[in-house]
């Protein structure tokens, strides 16, 4: 957790302090120095003194008198004076030595130093230091601190290959690493390049969604070339001080000249990419400069020096036209969402140091991770082997895995949440209507799990489907039996509850999203043909598009979506109603034990007993699992999730997955169940 600094104190503040320091100690501390060397006595103990002549020395200061006894540690003794004529007889008679201070005038000059020079400079002494001090504590003021650092860059240099990344630790993005071997191979043979006439790339874009290694890319490019590797972000280039930006860039670029060959990597360059505004309202002149001058760096250097600027964004579509053209970013790198031999050797990358069991098949868990990104399955991987460790084991097993996965996409069972019978019974009833549906529809992806467990991320409960293929692309057919498949959970409710409840929400947000993706972008209405009624905003982020129609269009758009979605609403309502005592079965069934597998479901409708299916999810337990039966909150909706099946072939791979633990046995392995039905 990175500490928050307090905020830094005025100077004014530490000057104030250092007056109120000198004036309590010219109260209380300067006046007692000398008291306690000094003793007051009344002039009447003085001249009894001196009669017994125990007095050695007397001093006349002004109205005081000073003098010293004639013991082995003499000691000063002051009184006030009197006028006493007898006085100096006495003091003869006692045989002590005495005279009178002369009083000087102190010299003009001097009380003028005293008085007024001398307080401005210890004020003035006490400023530099604590000046000083303030900023040895920001970081100094020489060229590398702060004071003396506007302008300069800020990105992190790895020298030659200390990044400590390349190619190989990159999987699943084949034909990026194709296009950057090119720029590497530049790198270290630039005069065969040189001899038929080409120059090197000047630029590479990369754009993907997050999460795909784009920034592992550029590390690995560095790594490969062994050149050094200047890194920032593109948030690092804004300052609150005004052309700030620009210096910054102009300092990155010498600093690149300097140590060419290398490579320059920005970050998120959408942060000062983004493009002008040509109407010069609501614009933004500090991030325009500092584009300008980027765009000025790009143009200016050498290309033959070997100087290559990587730029990674997820927001390509907001990116200036000038940045893009051919002489600055000459590639344009899409970094996709690996497919499934992709997340093959992704899963083996993340897995080598890992310690497998036996009975791991990455090529499952590559199947049933469709869609995921090289940051998710990191994760998946990482999350098994925290389980693993959890359940005391030496090695991360096949059910780890699948657990994790389960665990990434839905979280972990709240078993202790609020659920009563009635609730329990309608949750049933609105999973089993998906996935009794699916099973019902011939393009419908088949089912993997149904469970009712309560999740930390919102689901009530939820169904996972598994496609037998990896599809690219989806058919008409394909969008309305997905409809169907979504809205069944909602259907099952009216039809066997005669209710409806809010926990059909993402069904409906879902189903919406794909009807109008139908009408508006697609061309699968008959209503508006091939005409595209909306525009994609932000392609790798979360796939939103505008509208870009007439307000008529628009309206009418929305007719067709509501016609399709009311279709699709009343033929999974039949289908249900047509299977109703199928519907029961499989509802009851799951309301006994609460997670129940797709081969558990498909036996009940061929008329099998479940009880003799085997499989991974299913429930081993008669008993349910605890659950309080009164509700103080309602929960969020369940939730309808999607996963890839396995029956995929897979291409051959060289390498097996290494690092077998021959000392796990099965029944170390063997997964703990629990009365749900779902292993932890």
């Amino acid at each position: 957790m990175k500490k928050v600094e307090k905020p830094k104190k005025p100077l004014l503040f530490y000057y104030t302090i250092a007056l109120v320091a000198l004036l309590l100690l010219n109260i209380f501390l300067f006046p007692n120095i000398g008291a306690n060397r000094v003793k007051e006595v009344d002039y009447g103990t003085f001249l009894t003194m001196v009669d017994q002549k125990q007095v050695s020395r007397v001093e006349l200061n002004g109205d005081m008198i000073y003098f010293t006894d004639k013991s082995e540690e003499a000691q000063l003794y002051e009184t006030a004076t009197f006028d006493d004529p007898e006085l100096v007889n006495r003091l003869q008679d006692a045989g002590c030595e005495f005279g009178r201070v002369a009083q000087k005038e102190m010299n003009p000059i001097l009380n003028f130093l005293l008085v007024w020079i001398l307080p401005i400079l210890i004020f003035w002494g006490l400023g530099q230091l604590l000046t000083r001090l303030l900023m040895n504590k920001m970081g100094g003021a020489t060229a590398g601190g702060p004071f003396m650092q506007f302008g300069k860059s800020n990105a992190k240099v790895y020298v030659e290959s200390t990044t400590g990344i390349t190619f190989n630790d990159v999987a699943g993005e084949d034909e990026a690493k194709e296009l950057l071997a090119e720029i590497v191979d530049f790198l270290h043979n630039p005069q065969k390049y040189q001899e038929i006439g080409a120059v090197c790339p000047k630029g590479a874009l990369l754009v993907g969604p997050p999460g795909t290694g784009k920034t592992l890319l550029a590390k690995a490019v560095a790594g490969e070339a062994e050149v050094p590797f200047f890194s920032i972000s593109g948030s690092e280039f804004v300052e609150m001080f005004v052309g700030m930006g620009a210096s910054k860039v102009r300092d990155l670029f010498k600093q690149a000249n300097e140590k060419a060959p290398c490579i320059v990597f920005i970050d998120e360059i959408d942060t000062i990419g983004k493009k002008r505004d040509s109407g010069g309202i609501g614009g933004n002149d500090e991030r325009e400069q500092t584009l300008n001058q980027l765009l000025a760096e790009l143009d200016g250097f050498d290309p033959s020096k070997g100087v290559i600027v990587l730029g990674a964004t997820n927001r390509p579509e907001v990116l200036d036209k000038a940045l893009l053209r051919p002489g600055r970013f000459d590639r344009r790198i899409t970094v996709d969402r690996p497919n499934l031999a992709g997340r093959l050797a992704t899963l083996q990358v993340h897995t080598r140091n890992i310690r497998l069991a036996e009975d791991v098949n990455l090529e499952k868990i590559a199947q049933a991770t469709a869609g995921c990104v090289g940051a998710d399955l990191a994760n998946l991987v990482n999350e098994a082997a925290l389980r693993a460790v959890r359940k005391g084991r030496r090695a991360v097993n096949q059910d780890d895995l699948l657990v994790s996965f389960e665990l990434v996409i839905a979280g972990s069972e709240k078993k202790g949440t609020v659920i009563t019978e009635a609730e329990k019974r309608i949750i049933a009833y609105h999973e089993v209507g998906h996935a009794l549906v699916a099973a019902k529809q011939k393009n419908a992806q088949p089912v993997s799990k149904i469970t009712i467990v309560p999740h930390t991320q919102g689901a009530l409960g939820y169904t996972l489907h598994l496609p037998e293929e990896e599809k690219f692309l989806m058919s008409r057919e394909d969008i309305l039996t997905e409809i169907r498949t979504l809205l069944a959970g909602r259907s099952s409710e009216e039809v066997v509850c005669n209710t409806m409840t809010s926990g059909a929400a993402n069904d409906i947000e879902r189903a919406t999203e794909m009807a109008r993706n139908l009408v508006a972008r697609f061309g699968m209405c008959d209503e508006f043909d091939m005409m595209a009624l909306g525009s994609v905003q932000s392609q790798y982020l979360d796939g939103g598009y505008s509208m870009t129609c007439a307000q008529e269009t628009y309206a009418a758009a929305d007719r067709e979506t509501i016609k399709i979605l009311r279709q699709c609403h009343e033929e999974a309502k039949q289908i249900l109603r047509e299977n109703r005592e199928l519907l029961d079965k499989i509802a009851a069934y799951l309301l006994k034990k609460e997670t129940i597998t797709g081969q558990e479901m498909m036996a009940i409708i061929e008329g099998r007993d479940p009880e003799t299916v085997d499989n991974y999810g299913a429930s081993k337990s008669s008993q349910p699992a605890f659950r309080p039966s009164v509700p103080e909150t309602i929960e969020a909706p369940a939730r309808h999730i999607n996963i890839v099946s396995e029956p995929i072939p897979m291409p051959d791979y060289d390498e097996k997955p290494e690092d077998k633990d021959p000392e796990s046995t099965p029944a170390e392995d063997k997964p703990a169940e629990h009365a749900d039905g779902d292993p932890e």
